[in-house]
């Protein structure tokens, strides 16, 4: 029998024994990251140089402590996969265990696969598919929710849809406010500065109230409560997945849509005609008093002309955006809500999500109702 001993550091070391032709290791001491700091290089390239050797038989049952940062080296010295002919300790055989469970990491061969397009694409399909028929259900489930409420009206949950309407509507007041004045006085100011070229001062309040009463009102509001409680609703939601209290309503047999998505739903559904109405009238006030300082209309005569400039119809048309943009908006928020993960990560990827499809589809909704209502309240 030949044996060779082989020192790396007070603490660590090991040993070479030759028997019968058979080669073996045996480990001893301490396999930490902290006695390992200073013979880190040099132990992990001589033990690699030893590893080649695919007969070798390693024991490790001599070893004092083993960390994650010594089995990490000994599972990169052996290639992530165990040798031949390997003794360890019970307690060091879970570490090994979990490190065998842990995927390897694929090759990213997007950019030599020629039908990565395609993939992708597909991908994306399949997410807007899986969203869309999530949101379906989701509807659906609600009718069904109001169905139920509508034969047991006790049931109805008043004070959740009160509380979502306050948090929605009233507290969102004074950022409606302040972006739609502001809105008016650069639309005012811009539109005047172009009316004064041609002499026509006077069609600064049909332009004013067609834009903001029609367009620019209900898509700020829209706007800003999809940023505003739109997230709030994926996160409330999010944040309640993270915490279980979704698991423990479903253990308790309360349901999700009913208590939680549905006072939503109705809450901003009633709360944005209110916001739309309020903004659009901050946004005309403020127009008013830009064109007051810079064309000279007093506010009396825009108040006594803006009802002949613009049909009521285009009022009731910003209205009717408010209430379906209001219901997407509570749709999406709570649809990507249900979905996040009990995770942190999820979270902020939901969020995020929620809001940028709720934008999108508040875009959307004001597209389709410009095309199809295109000859309604246009003088």
């Amino acid at each position: 029998m030949q044996s060779e001993l082989i020192h790396k550091s007070p603490n660590t070391w090991y040993q070479l024994t030759t028997v019968g032709g058979t080669a073996q290791i045996i480990l001893t001491g301490n396999y930490t990251l902290v006695a390992l700091r200073d013979s880190l290089d040099s132990l992990t390239d001589e033990l690699a140089r030893q590893a080649e050797n695919q007969d070798i038989h390693w024991d490790l049952t001599h070893i004092q402590q083993l960390d994650t940062a010594g089995t990490a080296i000994l599972w990169q010295v052996w290639k992530g996969q165990r040798p031949k002919h390997l003794q360890l300790r019970p307690e060091h055989e879970k570490m090994f265990v979990r490190l065998e469970h842990v995927p390897t990491p694929q090759a990213n061969t997007r950019y030599r696969d020629l039908a990565w397009p395609v993939t992708f694409l597909g991908r994306l399909a399949l997410l807007l598919w899986s969203n869309i028929l999530g949101l379906v259900m989701l509807i659906g489930q609600l009718l069904l929710d109001v169905c139920y409420l509508i034969r047991h009206p006790a049931l109805i949950p008043w004070r959740e849809i009160s509380a979502n309407l306050y948090r929605t509507g009233a507290q969102a007041l004074g950022i409606t406010a302040l972006v739609g004045f502001l809105i008016g006085i650069v639309l005012s100011y811009l539109s005047s500065k172009q009316l004064q070229i041609f002499g026509a001062d006077i069609f600064i309040i049909n332009i004013l109230g067609i834009s903001i009463i029609r367009e620019l009102g209900p898509m700020l509001a829209a706007i800003l409560v999809a940023g505003r409680s739109g997230s709030s609703m994926t996160a409330q939601l999010g944040v309640m997945r993270v915490t279980q209290e979704l698991d423990a309503l479903t253990v308790m047999g309360i349901s999700h849509s009913q208590r939680l998505v549905l006072p939503k739903v109705l809450g901003l559904g009633i709360a944005m005609p209110l916001l739309v109405l309020w903004t659009s009238a901050i946004a005309l006030i403020g127009g008013m008093v830009a064109a007051e300082l810079q064309l000279g209309l007093s506010h009396h005569f825009f108040l006594q002309s803006l009802p002949d400039a613009v049909p009521i119809a285009n009022l009731w048309l910003g209205l009717g955006k408010g209430i379906v943009c209001g219901m997407v908006i509570a749709l999406i928020a709570c649809h990507f809500g249900l979905k996040i993960k009990p995770n942190t990560e999820s979270l902020g990827e939901g969020t995020t999500t929620s809001v940028v499809t709720s934008i999108t589809m508040v875009i959307i909704i004001d597209a389709i109702f410009a095309v199809m209502f295109s000859d309604v309240g246009i003088s």
